[in-house]
């Protein structure tokens, strides 16, 4: 579950990285050469990249814009049990900040793949009551406004957007049929466009690195 966590997290960065998110699925497929040859080299470096079990001013210094977001969550999920059914409880024995920078990269990871409606059906989803005050920390206030409204749906909706949702993937897909999440997924991609979301977490991350090091 983590490692796919961890790889969709990726890909968003890659696609912030090159200027595609906010583009349609249909607009998605239109890589050029060039571009594609530039993720494939950036796939190849993902998977040789090192991680910090320990994190120290030093790396976070000396690491680039491009590449914190990642080296820090790495970093949290190496503090993390191999035993997933305490992720929850190990996630919020973290301070605030390591927990909003977690919590933030789940959701990232979740809505840019499959939505709100992916989110909340996956593990992540047991923190979505967190994410409004951890957005606000980091100062991300438009998608927190926006992911309260999606968590007030998902609450007076639950029935109708969980109806669906049998454990099987015929289940799962057969629930986006007329989901009252599915609005959120755009609203998403859209901020991108006026809110900078994996830029605020860096310059969060560089104004408070004490909170990041071991």
């Amino acid at each position: 579950m983590l490692r796919r966590i961890i790889l969709m997290g990726f890909v968003t960065t890659i696609l912030n990285l090159f200027g595609c998110s906010g583009q349609t699925k249909k607009e998605e497929g239109k890589l050029s050469k060039e571009m594609e040859e530039q993720i494939a080299s950036s796939i190849e470096a993902f998977n040789n990249r090192p991680i910090h079990k320990e994190m120290t001013e030093k790396i976070i210094d000396s690491t680039s814009d491009d590449n914190l977001l990642q080296v820090v969550f790495d970093n949290l999920s190496e503090k993390l049990p191999a035993d997933y059914e305490k992720e929850y409880e190990s996630v919020m024995s973290l301070n605030k900040s390591q927990q909003a920078i977690y919590m933030i990269w789940a959701l990232e990871a979740e809505v840019n793949n499959g939505g709100y409606n992916q989110f909340y059906s996956n593990s992540s989803g047991q923190f979505y009551k967190h994410l409004p005050n951890a957005l606000e920390l980091v100062g991300a206030n438009k998608f927190a406004e926006l992911t309260i409204r999606a968590n007030e749906t998902f609450e007076k909706e639950y029935s109708l957007i969980t109806q669906h949702q049998d454990g099987t993937i015929e289940g799962f897909s057969k629930s986006y049929d007329d989901n009252p999440l599915n609005k959120f997924d755009d609203e998403f991609s859209e901020l991108y466009k006026t809110e900078n979301l994996q830029q605020i977490q860096v310059d969060y991350i560089r104004k408070n690195k004490k909170e990041f090091i071991d």
